[in-house]
């Protein structure tokens, strides 16, 4: 596994390694500290393509002010391990210096998509999202790049900007890996204390109520909505919502075009969760 952390020594040395242009070059763009989800990612794009990219970068245009940018999990040697043993080609570890100047070019979300849900309680933060995602994609030119459906919101935009953008990528969505006890695997969930933890599974545990409701045919999304929120009682819920494929608020659960979403906070962790229908 080569480790490179310079931008243009990337491009160059991803000249050399896929000189035939017919090699499939895979890519998992990650914030680091990984997990069973982040493996997940890797062993899919290992299994669909000749080439794989790893990016361990923890973009701090993406973390509003007071957020937990300097505490956010950092497991560098451990991730170095796991990318190696995953059998990834090239683990690409840039520093914020490298990869922003003084006077950045920004990519601005949508003024709607990128603004509802996750973007209310964080204005601003999709643009961090969009403009380092866009970066990555141009320096490693993949085939197809990978990303978890646990961050729904940010997959989407994502796949607005490849399609927007007349980008020659394939970006693949991969399910939300789950403990055995239903919580979504997040490099988050190490803030949680034990008790934390157990109040946690009130989010899965709304999802999963909501899932059954939809199973017995209770297809109104108020009601559903409600139903959730009492699980998560006594949560600070930052949102509960079910939206179509295109992030619209819809009346009805569409079997097929649906996302129901939630964001809580456990303690002062935000957690994020969603199941697609």
């Amino acid at each position: 596994m080569k480790i490179i952390s310079s931008p243009l020594e990337l491009k160059e040395y991803l000249k050399t390694l896929c000189g035939d242009p017919e090699k499939k070059v895979g890519f998992v763009p990650t914030m680091g500290a990984l997990h069973e989800g982040h493996i997940s990612l890797i062993k899919k794009a290992r299994g669909e393509n000749e080439v794989l990219v790893v990016s361990i970068f923890l973009n701090p245009t993406q973390f509003l002010a007071g957020e937990d940018l300097d505490k956010y999990p950092r497991r560098d040697e451990a991730d170095k391990k796991i990318c190696e043993l995953g059998g990834v080609d090239v683990l690409f570890f840039p520093h914020a210096k490298d990869m922003y100047g003084e006077d950045e070019v920004s990519l601005l979300a949508p003024k709607v998509r990128g603004y509802v849900l996750e973007g209310t309680s964080r204005p601003g933060h999709f643009n961090g999202v969009l403009t380092v995602i866009m970066k990555l994609l141009h320096l490693v030119n993949p085939h197809k790049a990978y990303f978890g459906k646990k961050d729904a919101q940010q997959l989407n935009l994502i796949q607005l900007m490849v399609k927007q953008m007349f980008m020659d990528v394939i970006v693949v969505p991969v399910d939300t890996v789950r403990e055995k006890d239903g919580l979504a695997l997040s490099s988050r969930n190490a803030y949680l204390s034990s008790q934390e933890r157990q109040e946690a599974l009130k989010i899965s545990a709304s999802l999963y109520l909501a899932g059954k409701m939809v199973s017995k045919n209770v297809l109104t999304t108020k009601e559903i909505v409600h139903a959730m929120r009492e699980t998560l009682a006594p949560l600070e819920i930052s949102y509960v919502a079910i939206v179509n494929r295109d992030f619209e608020y819809i009346e009805k659960v569409e079997i097929g075009n649906s996302i129901i979403l939630v964001e809580a906070k456990v303690g002062t962790t935000r957690l994020l969760d969603n199941i697609w229908l």
